[in-house]
């Protein structure tokens, strides 16, 4: 892969996405939420809190040498769908009246939507912006993330 450093819109606009619903998510937590959060792993809760740093920068300062050009372009394609789902079980969520359940429903196949999604999303623009360091930041966020949801999902 080629990796080029400089700013990246489309990464500010992906953290832009991923952020704005978890302030909104921070100002009522579900009830339930802080009982389930107790029982997480220590260890799946390291890798998600220090690779959430490496993550957002990566997402920052890696940018597509190839820009919109095809066949890469198809990649961002793919992780803005993503997100876009993202967003929509955002919002399921707090139409659904904010309940702990809905934050681990599926949303058709996809177990933990509000885990998976931006993870699988930040891992496709690594792919686009041809960035290793991008795509193993959301591999092992994911490892964390995505974990520590599942715990929560059982636990509930």
């Amino acid at each position: 892969m080629k990796m080029q450093l400089g700013f990246s819109a489309v990464g500010m606009a992906f953290l832009a996405l991923l952020f704005i619903p978890n302030v909104l998510w921070t100002r009522s937590r579900p009830s339930g939420y802080d009982e389930v959060s107790r029982h997480e792993s220590r260890v799946l809760l390291a890798f998600e809190r220090v690779v959430q740093a490496a993550t957002t920068c990566a997402a920052i300062v890696f940018v597509c040498p190839q820009g919109l050009s095809l066949p890469w372009l198809l990649w961002l394609v793919a992780a803005t769908a993503l997100m876009l789902l993202y967003g929509l079980a955002w919002v399921r969520y707090f139409r659904g009246g904010e309940e702990l359940a809905g934050m681990y429903a599926p949303l058709g196949p996809i177990p933990v939507p509000l885990a998976s999604l931006p993870v699988a999303a930040f891992g496709l623009l690594g792919v686009w912006c041809q960035s290793p360091a991008v795509v193993i930041s959301a591999v092992v966020l994911g490892i964390g993330h995505i974990g520590i949801h599942l715990g929560h999902l059982l636990a509930h």
